[in-house]
Parts: C-alpha cells; structure tokens; sequence
C-alpha cells in the first residue's frame, strides 16, 4: 500500500524511524512498515552495533549521525529532512518493534483530516510483560502534562505518533533525548496546537529480548527537569507564543500582547472565570499556609482555569481582615460567642488555640466568601461581555 498524497490538503507524510543499536529488530520494524508506506527514513542515532550493514540491505533512505545525540535530535533530524523533501508530517515509529505499522497507518489517516494536530498512540497495556515503570511513567507524566497545560494527554510517553512539519517551523525545542516527546506535546498545545489521541496495540518482549536504552536515573532526572521548568512557566500568568489559522489555511503567528488582545474580543465564558475566582479564593482563604499555594498552582493548571484570575484574585484573602474573620467564626462554633477582647492573653499565651479557631472557621469563611467573590465576577463578566458583543468588537 503506497504513501498517500491528500491533493486538496497536500497531506504527505515521510514515516520517520530513530535507531539506536536496535539491528536486530529493525528488519521486522521495516518489513511492517512497508505494508503501508513507501517514504520511510531510518535517523541512525550512533549506533555501534551492526546496523550500518543492517541498513543498506532494507533499501530505505538512512541519515547517520556520528555520535549518539538522542532520540529528540533524531526526531528533529527527521523533520529537517522531510521539510527539504516536500512532505508535510513525519509519523514516527521506535525500532524496537514494539508498535505494528497497522496502527501507525491508522494515525496517518486520522492526521489526514486533521492535517494541524499531533496523532499519538493510545497503548494498550492489557497485554503480557508491560513494566511496572512504564505504566506508572505513563499515569505520572500525563498528571503533569494536565498540571501544565489544563489539557487530558492520555499517553504522552508513546512513541508512535503523526507530527505535522509546521510545529517545528514555529516552536523551539531545547530537550534532545527521551525528554523531548513530553517537551513536543506541552509547548504544542501551549501554542493552539490539538492533540488527538487513538487507541494502539503494543507488545513487550521478554528478558533480553526487550532492549531499552532508557537511563532510569539520567532520563528521570532529565524528566523532572523539564517537568519542573515547564511547570514554572505554566503557572507564569504571561500569555504563551500562539500560532493560528488564518483564512488562507495557513498557521500564522501571534506575539502575547496581541493575543491579549484577541482574547478580550472573544466572547469568553463569565461562567470560567467566575469558577477560576472561587478556586482562588477558596485556597486564599483557607488556613493552611504553603500547601494552599501549592494546591492553587496545581488545581490551575489542572482544570485549564484563568490563570491571571487565580493569580491575582487570592490575595483577596491577604490579612488580617479574612483570617480576623475566620479566627472570631472559629471562636463562635467552639464556645457560642464572639470574642470580644484583644489583649496579650486573647492573642499572645492562647495564640495556639486562636491558630485552631483560623483553621476552623476558614473551613466556614472560605467557602461562603469564595462564592460570594465567584457570582460577584460572573455578573460583571455577564456585563462586559453584553457590552462587547453590542460594541461589535
């Protein structure tokens, strides 16, 4: 089955294999291969097995880089060289076997008809000998790839995905090795870019006959880096580089003040940004200092709230006034009044019970306050966006 050329959307892609000391199973991984694609290109990543001579009997192009760089640069390779050949997406395929071309066609399809977003691969793991640490790896990067962009990513470690050529026109990548697959996904997204995802078939071979070159401390510890960078910037209430369609088809690129502006022109939901005022609120209020912070940050990016909003609106509850509320609430419910006298026994030597009257009277005030602040910011977002839509803007 030959590779497919889309003439109304000029969809041609170049199915793009990283090899690193992989000689034994590339054959397979090409024969696969074939069966659907006729432009394959092999980036020989270093290797210093025997795979040159692997190579020149499969009849497939072949870049060599001399010195092992990392999947990422092979990747990167890769995209360079269908871009000076006329293909407009590379679908990626490991060497390991691991993945069948099957599914690798099923991506190409749905890039097809969605020429503008990355394709991943949904593995499987109900199936034999799947390792312990690439289902945990799977759970945690995807909870931080939430955190970080507000967006689900069921499987961001899977290498069987469909790129198309335009995000490397536009977007900068600084991770060259495992790292680089989470890198790709969160600064595409970052930028407008959809992620889609479909279900795939994966197998794991057993003992030595599975071969991995991931470096479980160097790669780990190159993940958490990047994780913690990535994480740092999303919580930065600066608007991130966008890249749109424009009427013509084609992405173009927005600097952030523009795309403040372009944002304010929307029609955007005052019911977001009145649940993005609780949520800030609500952990600015609350007694549990440092935590809060942390839980505010995270639950941000994790449910893709107005970042600004959060940032900004928590301060509402700055002392002394909200804690000076919740201590006397707290001092309510534990003895059935107000308190009334502020001398150096109230707060000084009884300090510790007033810490636990804040705690417990934020449970109260928190709430209550964080609502009232919501429909507040509801209203006045119902009104500004009446005032755009009649504005014409």
């Amino acid at each position: 089955m030959a590779t497919r050329i889309n003439k109304i959307n000029m969809y041609k892609p170049l199915v793009a294999v990283p090899l690193y000391n992989h000689s034994k199973t590339l054959p397979t991984v090409i024969d696969d291969v074939k069966k659907y694609f006729t432009d394959i290109l092999v980036v020989d990543d270093g290797s210093t097995d025997n795979s040159k001579q692997v190579i020149s009997e499969l009849n497939v192009n072949c870049i060599t880089h001399e010195k092992n760089q990392g999947k990422g640069q092979a990747i990167l390779t890769a995209a360079k060289y269908a871009k000076e050949n006329g293909f407009t997406h590379i679908l990626t395929i490991d060497a390991d076997n691991q993945h069948y071309a099957e599914d690798l066609f099923k991506l190409s399809e749905i890039a097809e008809q969605n020429d503008k977003s990355i394709v991943i691969g949904y593995r499987n793991f109900n199936t034999e000998n799947v390792p312990g640490s690439s289902k945990f790896g799977r759970e945690f990067s995807g909870f931080w790839a939430r955190v970080q962009t507000g967006k689900k990513v069921g499987d961001i470690q899977s290498g069987l995905r469909v790129y198309p050529l335009i995000i490397f026109d536009y977007l900068k990548f600084h991770d060259k090795r495992y790292s680089f697959e989470v890198e790709v996904i969160i600064k595409s997204i970052w930028a407008g870019f959809d992620v889609k995802e479909a279900d795939v078939k994966v197998k794991y071979h057993k003992g030595r006959e599975r071969v991995s070159h991931f470096k479980k401390f160097q790669d780990n510890l190159r993940l958490s880096i990047l994780n913690t960078k990535l994480t740092v910037r999303a919580m930065i209430p600066y608007p991130h580089k966008k890249y749109i369609v424009n009427k013509d088809n084609q992405v173009v690129s927005l600097n952030p003040f523009k795309v403040v502006k372009a944002e304010l022109k929307k029609n955007k939901s005052p019911y977001n940004l009145a649940v993005s005022t609780v949520w800030a609120v609500f952990w600015g209020s609350i007694a549990l200092p440092g935590i809060r912070t942390m839980i505010l940050l995270f639950g941000m990016g994790y449910f893709n709230l107005n970042r600004a909003i959060c940032l900004s609106l928590d301060k509402l509850a700055m002392p002394p006034f909200i804690p000076a509320i919740a201590i006397e609430v707290g001092f309510f419910i534990r003895h059935g009044k107000w308190l009334t006298e502020f001398n150096l026994t109230t707060l000084g030597y009884q300090a510790p019970q007033r810490i636990w009257e804040w705690i417990l009277g934020s449970l109260v005030v928190a709430p209550v306050f964080a609502v009232l602040v919501g429909i507040i910011v509801f209203f006045i977002g119902k009104i500004v966006r009446r005032g755009l839509i009649l504005s014409g803007r």
